[in-house]
């Protein structure tokens, strides 16, 4: 028998060069699998989207608590604090419950159960599965996605309390506004953003035109009608601030965290984000100053409260389209959105003499509508890339009915969910309080305390 050592197979390169090749492109081979199967962790994106997180934090505490808390009288402020201060404790346990599996679980979907067209799941429950190493496609740490999520949760209850402000019970609020997160937010967030059918449907919603400011603002409508006017509302006289101050704060606190709101929802550092902040600040910009220009022609003077109110109506109505539109979009939706705005705000409230004490409905609720259906209009490619859609401007009508459909079935589905509510907790609890408490303050009635000593 012939013996072959260790001379021979150095003879032969040949068959050490194609043994070594094979080894390289079976480790080759496996290194893409695994690439391909686990997703690598981003730290850019990852740190990115923790700045995304506490910035959007930063637009219901201080942000919504001091632009709503300086709108209202002085013995009303803490009251809009500890509204604040209620969703943050409160639907941030509820998220990491049950809100963030119900949003964005796939147990539903993996079983093929129905329901999965309302919810996503119970697989994902009190974070069920999730670790420090999990991470999602794009490469960041699935907790830091939940906590980004998280904080959307916060801002959009937040937004309804300035519906009814200064007349509302703390305990009815309290019970309305889980009952109202769990039902009306959470599959909204599920249908738009976690695989829900307008998702499916192809709507565009970038960071929450229907999702955070269709929803809260249809409902702040519903609530404002049912709770009724405050005792001292006379149309035509309107009820002034106590510290126009705070709201100028808390506007710019908005704008601020308005970045990380649109910007971080693309979950990335990328040129999406960065046309997001361009866009994002441009269209609020020019809100504010066509807000600002409407109240001189009209009132005479150019009000700090106009122009902090048009920021507002921007920021609103560019958050579904930070994603897909350019800069011209930008500035057209700034032009448009506090035009729309400001008629419903100066001249379809006080026809109909409806109580939205701080125009929740004519900013949020309008400026989301606007918003979203503009972004069937702006949407370009030069954005959303090869392949992605474009809006009615560019030839492409149908991304724009998409969008009526889909901001459609977000004002029918708010507007039902919130109505029923409201009949459920005024029964139980009551949720106005009575008259003796309004005239003299919820600080001291509610609260036991008094903003200023």
């Amino acid at each position: 028998m012939k013996e072959y050592g260790f001379s021979y197979f150095i003879g032969k390169r040949w068959l050490v060069t194609a043994v070594m090749a094979g080894l390289f492109s079976a480790s080759a081979w496996a290194d893409g699998t695994a690439d391909a199967a686990a997703p690598m962790l981003d730290s850019g994106d990852t740190a990115w989207m923790m700045t995304a997180t506490a910035l959007v934090l930063l637009m219901s505490i201080p942000g919504i608590a001091l632009f709503y808390g300086g709108l209202v009288r002085q013995k009303n402020v803490l009251s809009i604090i500890m509204q604040t201060m209620l969703i943050v404790g409160v639907i941030s346990i509820l998220w990491v419950s049950i809100g963030y599996t119900w949003s964005f679980g796939t147990g539903f979907k993996d079983s093929d159960n129905p329901l999965f067209f309302i919810i996503g799941g119970f697989d994902k429950a009190f974070l069920n599965g999730i670790t420090p190493s999990t991470l999602t496609a794009g490469g960041i740490p699935e907790l830091v996605f939940v906590m980004f999520q998280c904080m959307f949760a916060l801002i959009t209850p937040a937004l309804i309390l300035g519906a009814f402000a200064e007349r509302i019970k703390f305990k009815g609020y309290m019970i309305f506004t889980i009952l109202w997160v769990v039902l009306a937010y959470f599959p909204m967030a599920h249908w738009v953003w976690g695989g829900g059918f307008l998702q499916e449907m192809g709507a565009i919603d970038f960071a929450g035109g229907t999702v955070v400011h269709i929803n809260a603002g249809i409902s702040a409508l519903v609530m404002a009608l049912m709770i009724g006017k405050r005792e001292d509302y006379k149309v035509g006289h309107p009820i002034t601030p106590h510290n126009i101050t705070f709201v100028f704060l808390g506007t710019s606190f908005l704008w601020l965290g308005w970045f990380g709101f649109n910007a971080g929802s693309g979950l990335a550092a990328d040129g999406i984000a960065a046309n997001a902040i361009l866009v994002t600040h441009i269209a609020t910009a020019t809100a504010a100053v066509v807000w600002m220009a409407i109240d001189w022609i009209f009132n005479k003077k150019p009000t700090t409260v106009g122009a902090c109110t048009g920021a507002v109506a921007g920021l609103v109505a560019i958050t579904p389209a930070a994603g897909s539109t350019g800069l011209l979009g930008a500035f057209c939706i700034g032009l448009i959105t506090p035009v729309v705005c400001f008629f419903m705000v100066a001249v379809i409230k006080p026809k109909f003499k409806y109580d939205d004490a701080l125009d929740a409905f004519g900013v949020h609720g309008i400026g989301g509508v606007v918003g979203s259906i503009l972004t069937g209009v702006f949407a370009t490619r030069s954005i959303t890339g090869d392949g992605g859609v474009e809006g009615a401007l560019y030839g492409d009508w149908h991304q724009l009915w998409v969008q009526v459909v889909a901001t459609l079935v977000s004002v029918a589905f708010s507007a039902v969910v919130t109505f029923v509510l409201y009949k459920i907790v005024d029964a139980l609890v009551g949720m106005r309080v009575d008259r003796r408490v309004e005239e003299e303050g919820l600080d001291i009635y509610e609260h036991g305390e008094s903003a200023y000593n």
